[in-house]
């Protein structure tokens, strides 16, 4: 079956075999962002956003994608033009072995596209869904609310 979707602003027609994950034909279609850790929708590591919400690739059926938006983590930004998001997590330490990264920018992406404003607690509940196994998640809390401040003053895209 084929399906049209657009994948980081770029339309897509691809052929999807049948039950084939979207984690599956998303790192098919080459985004390297998009981790597999538990394959039960438990760590977050597989998050990308769905018209602008966050869903859990490897629980998600690539057909699934038909007529929709997705969005990896290279869809906010590259290595030569980082998104704002991305230059907090480096600034703050919030990375540390990159597993859980792009699930968590993307969460977060998604939070501050509806709460520019949010408290600590509000950050620590919208990356609950996501495990990180380095951090410690006090970091990944800067980084967010970093970006948000950023977000305010308008260096946000």
């Amino acid at each position: 079956m084929k399906v049209y979707f657009e994948l980081n602003g770029e339309q897509k027609y691809v052929e999807i075999k049948p039950g084939e994950r979207l984690l599956d034909l998303l790192r098919r279609l080459g985004m390297k962002s998009v981790k597999e850790g538990c394959r039960t929708g438990e760590c977050g590591s597989c998050t990308v956003l769905l018209d602008g919400r966050p869903v859990r690739s490897c629980l998600t059926f690539a057909a699934k994608a038909k007529g929709h938006r997705i969005t990896t983590l290279e869809g906010l930004g590259s290595p030569e033009d980082l998104h704002p998001l991305q230059e907090a997590f480096l600034e703050t330490g919030a990375i540390q072995c990159g597993f859980c990264t792009p699930g968590m920018i993307l969460v977060a992406y998604h939070l501050l596209s509806h709460n520019p404003d949010p408290t600590p607690e509000e950050v620590r509940e919208a990356i609950s869904g996501n495990l990180c196994r380095c951090t410690g998640y006090a970091k990944i809390v800067d980084a967010v609310l970093l970006a948000a401040e950023r977000k305010r003053k308008g260096d946000w895209r």
